[in-house]
């Protein structure tokens, strides 16, 4: 459990100056007016698109993989805008970290289907909440922390110094957090009634999962974590929705998992997991983090790389 993270002499040392630097650049220009870092945001992410080439071929491969009836210019067009939402991220994990709770409000335009949780709470059960990976996620994480703080489950960055940071962030709306390897830690919140995020939509490996659809792609390794969790008699089960529109409004959504989740049958349990998530990145295609590769593990070892 991670609940009050301490400041190391060790951070004042030369070998976290340059992150010092960037985390005192960025903290400066959170207190610009919200348009503008959005526009920054976009100018950055122009700058990725045009340079990254690498993690720009990883969005234009999942984007083709998962939208194959979808016509070129406009899958080119998507991998743009997404690369525009990548810069914006930046700035939104500043404002999330160290924007005051008025600031925060003011960009909040609300969320749907909160009654969902406090009808499982009610029950004295906890509520694993799954979440997407999108672009702005520590803001909707902020935004979710105004009506209810939750319990982050993460993995700790490798910086100490970044994780340091990112953690007195992120504790702003949530009580605490939890790594990603404490599995009792996180059955225990559950059990404790507590509101728990989990992201179970990236590629972990070939442990754990299976292969299952995600969008057109039939054979997606999709983590069975998820059902480990779910399956306790101390929660339920609801996943989450997020965007941001032009605006500048932040509106969530939660939505209960159908009746029968979890039913005892992996595959069957994390399609509709997979689906969840599908409904979730429709919601904002744009403003999904396509820049991983999903994709990486095959059910043949031997298949060539998507990525490649």
């Amino acid at each position: 459990m991670v609940k009050n993270p301490p400041f190391k002499l060790a951070f004042l040392g030369p070998k976290y100056w340059p992150t010092w630097l960037g985390v005192l650049i960025l903290y400066a220009l959170s207190w610009l007016p919200f348009f503008i870092q959005i526009q920054l945001g976009k100018a950055i992410g122009l700058l990725v698109h045009r340079f990254a080439k690498k993690r720009k071929k990883i969005a234009q491969v999942n984007i083709q993989l998962c939208f194959p009836d979808m016509p070129a210019d406009q899958q080119a067009q998507l991998v743009l805008k997404n690369m525009q939402q990548t810069g914006i991220a930046i700035f939104e994990s500043g404002m999330a970290w160290w924007w005051p709770q008025w600031r925060v409000r003011r960009h909040f335009g609300g969320i749907k289907g909160f009654e969902h949780i406090e009808t499982i709470q009610k029950t004295g059960k906890g509520v694993l909440l799954l979440v997407p990976h999108m672009l702005h996620l520590e803001m909707a994480g902020r935004m979710m922390g105004i009506t209810q703080q939750g319990i982050g489950f993460y993995r700790p960055h490798n910086n100490a110094l970044m994780e340091f940071l990112m953690t007195r962030g992120r504790l702003r709306s949530n009580e605490y957090l939890i790594g990603k390897r404490d599995v009792k830690g996180l059955l225990k919140a559950l059990k404790d009634t507590k509101l728990c995020y989990y992201l179970p939509d990236q590629d972990y490996g070939r442990k754990r999962a299976e292969f299952v659809p995600f969008f057109a792609v039939q054979d997606a390794a999709t983590t069975t974590g998820t059902i480990l969790f779910a399956s306790s008699q101390y929660c339920e089960t609801v996943s989450f929705m997020s965007k941001r529109d032009d605006s500048g409004q932040y509106y969530l959504e939660i939505v209960p998992m159908p009746r029968d989740f979890p039913s005892g049958d992996d595959k069957q349990d994390v399609t509709l997991v997979n689906q969840a998530i599908e409904t979730a990145v429709l919601n904002a295609p744009e403003q999904y983090m396509w820049l991983h590769r999903r994709f990486k593990t095959r059910p043949n070892p031997k298949s060539p790389s998507f990525y490649k």
